[in-house]
């Protein structure tokens, strides 16, 4: 095994390790997307990480209104979901429930060949402060 493999090999381990002992963070659904206060958190959360991300504000708020969307008319259960960028970029989200409210959080992403991952401390979190939602 090379060096590399080991590292590799040991930075898995470690990951693991970090995960057992801070606990699984479970992923929730929005259950308030009949409250429109809520749709247009959700939407100017969404829109906030993606700009911060590097996306243009006009693709941004696109990315954000289609997501909304498709999350508040399908019955997709609580999962991670994704948002594909015209950039080229692919962004991985969920939300958690943390104590009463909600988290948005981004978790990976992945443009081209390069793609980076944190589901310890997450790329960014949001709250969506205004709305409810379930494990």
């Amino acid at each position: 095994m090379s060096g590399e493999d080991r590292r590799t090999v040991g930075a898995g381990r470690l990951a693991l390790g970090l995960l057992f002992l801070a606990g699984c963070t479970s992923v929730a659904q929005v259950t308030t997307w009949s409250d429109e206060a809520c749709r247009q958190k959700v939407r100017d959360q969404l829109q906030s990480i993606l700009t911060e991300e590097g996306e243009p504000g006009d693709v941004a708020n696109r990315l954000a209104v289609n997501t909304t969307v498709v999350l508040a008319t399908g019955s997709l259960g609580p999962r991670p979901f994704g948002v594909s960028s015209p950039s080229g970029a692919d962004y991985s989200f969920f939300v958690q429930r943390k104590g009463e409210g909600c988290l948005l959080r981004l978790f990976g992403r992945q443009r081209g060949f390069t793609r980076y991952s944190n589901n310890l401390t997450y790329i960014s979190t949001r709250s969506l402060d205004g709305c409810a939602c379930a494990e």
